[in-house]
Parts: structure tokens; sequence; C-alpha cells
């Protein structure tokens, strides 16, 4: 299992690399080669989804109560 460090880095590459129109990133000694802009957005999605459920979660329902104190 990776962690949230080494997530956050591969993002920051393949990001790094999309927006210079470069489609081949190397890491930890492996190079992968991405075919279509596509095939780059859909492994950076899923990076983003890895690193959401590892990061703190959010609150999905607020309550609030109020009155007029009479």
């Amino acid at each position: 299992m990776t962690d949230l460090t080494q997530l956050t880095q591969w993002r920051d590459a393949l990001l790094a690399a999309r927006f210079k129109g470069v489609r081949t990133v190397e890491y930890d000694g492996k190079r992968i080669t991405y075919t279509t802009d596509g095939e780059m957005a859909a492994a950076i999605g899923d990076l983003e989804r890895r690193i959401a459920s590892l990061g703190p979660k959010r609150v999905s329902v607020v309550r609030i109560q109020s009155s007029k104190g009479v």
C-alpha cells in the first residue's frame, strides 16, 4: 500500500507532464508511456480518488438548530 505522500508525488508528476505535453513519465526507475491524453487523465483521476480516500473525511450533513428564545 502506498502512502499519501507517494500518491501526491505521482499525481504532481503526471500533472506536470500533461501540462508540458509529455506522454512519458518516469518514477522509481520505471517508465510509463500513455498513448492518449484520455488515458493520462484517467490515471490522474484514479490517483485523485485514492488521495481523497486517504485524506480526512468530509462532513456530509450539517444540522442547524435555532430558536427565538421564547
